[in-house]
């Protein structure tokens, strides 16, 4: 195949986690192009939009390698305890929790250390302008967007032709372009989705009361309703990002409330630990299921990120996921290049699904099952679940190994 010019990786998608991977290959100097359908300075927000991802300690050594992390144009704010509670809207939770703090791990750990904390909350804009300035900052990555795309993929490479413009010769190409990708249904992969009839409802508060770096995880029975520390932003000193599952009719009705309603019915599942709150930027809702790619491969083709999987919120690991392929995929294809392989060789793309599908399948089944645990107000369900919590946060071997899991010890 031949094109107008020529590069070792196509990626179609910009997102996060398009646009790491682009940075990752770019900052080792493999020659890279990279197509989405939006221009990207239009995906920047310089006001605060109320959106935030939790990054893991795994997660952010990807962030490092591709060259973002110390290019975020606003202070992370640590994660450096999290508290799981049990209860019903409106009611104190369960005297029986599991609480998880970060120094138990690592003694006395600095926060910004890459393994002094559970996480980090990294604000959707910051990030977004960090990828935007380093993709076109790189001279080994071209940027095409916005560009309408058409890929041609065969044995002996691919051809991705932009509408209107030139056509690009590569060796793999890497679909990125979320849960819907038209790459994916180009190559007759078939998926399996689980509908949980929830809404997650995502924005952001100011408060009160200083988090001092914890996290609420708080089940209740139309879903959880996490509370994550953010750092100070222009907006307001204490902030924190909130993630609210709810049964899709009830998050409509949420939704369709003013904000000081809405700011109430908020109020009255987070509690009043943090004093009084108010609403920071916009409110977002989706609908939440979980999929998961029979196959993350084909012919000169890589699945990443939701293009391959996604799972329920309930723990935060989405994005975490996402990285965690652009860690391994990325790896293999430098050290397929300085070795001068085929970057799109089908024994790399084996080895890549290998490793990448059972642990995310295993997050899927961990999330589901965590969800229809806590998503129900069974009183005998109760029971257990709390008689769990408590017995985690009594069992110190147990609740250690929760912790690692927690911080990304085991994400690397």
């Amino acid at each position: 195949m031949s094109g107008s010019r020529s590069v070792e990786v196509c990626i179609v998608g910009a997102g996060p986690v398009g646009g790491t991977l682009a940075c990752r290959l770019g900052e080792a100097g493999i020659a890279t192009a990279i197509f989405d359908r939006a221009a990207l300075p239009a995906m920047e927000h310089p006001d605060f939009d109320g959106r935030a991802y939790a990054i893991a300690a795994g997660p952010r050594r990807v962030l490092e390698a591709a060259g973002l992390w110390e290019r975020l144009d606003r202070r992370p704010g640590p994660i450096l305890d999290i508290r799981v509670t049990d209860g019903r809207p409106g009611e104190a939770a369960s005297h029986r929790f599991l609480h998880f703090d970060s120094r138990e791990v690592a003694g006395d750990p600095d926060p910004n250390a890459p393994d002094g904390a559970f996480g980090w909350m990294v604000e959707a804009r910051s990030l977004r302008v960090a990828i935007n300035a380093r993709l076109h900052a790189l001279p080994a990555v071209a940027v095409f967007a916005p560009a309408a795309v058409r890929v041609e993929r065969g044995a002996e490479g691919a051809l991705v032709e932009v509408a209107g413009g030139p056509a690009v010769a590569c060796r793999l190409v890497v679909a990125a372009e979320g849960r819907e990708s038209p790459l994916r249904r180009q190559a007759g992969i078939a998926v399996t989705r689980l509908p949980y009839g929830q809404s997650g409802m995502v924005f952001a508060i100011a408060h009160a009361v200083p988090h001092h770096g914890t996290a609420l995880e708080h089940f209740l029975p139309g879903g959880p309703f996490a509370q994550l520390p953010m750092a100070p932003n222009e907006a307001a000193e204490n902030v924190s990002a909130i993630v609210w599952a709810e049964r899709t009719a009830l998050a409509a009705r949420m939704m369709a409330l003013d904000e000081a309603a809405f700011t109430r019915e908020a109020a009255r599942r987070l509690g009043g630990h943090l004093g009084a709150i108010r609403l920071l930027g916009r409110r977002w809702c989706y609908p939440l299921s979980a999929m998961i790619a029979h196959r993350y491969t084909d012919t000169r083709l890589a699945l990443a990120g939701d293009a391959a999987h996604g799972v329920h919120p309930i723990a935060g690991q989405g994005l975490n996921l996402g990285f965690r392929d652009v860690s391994l995929l990325g790896d293999l294809v430098i050290g397929a290049v300085v070795r001068g392989e085929d970057p799109g060789d089908a024994d790399l793309l084996r080895r890549y699904q290998a490793e990448r599908r059972p642990d995310n399948m295993l997050m899927l089944a961990a999330t589901d099952a965590l969800d229809r645990l806590f998503s129900n107000d069974l009183a005998c369900v109760r029971l257990v679940r709390d008689l769990g919590l408590a017995a985690v946060h009594r069992i110190p071997p147990l609740k250690r190994l929760f912790m690692r899991q927690a911080m990304g010890a085991l994400m690397a």
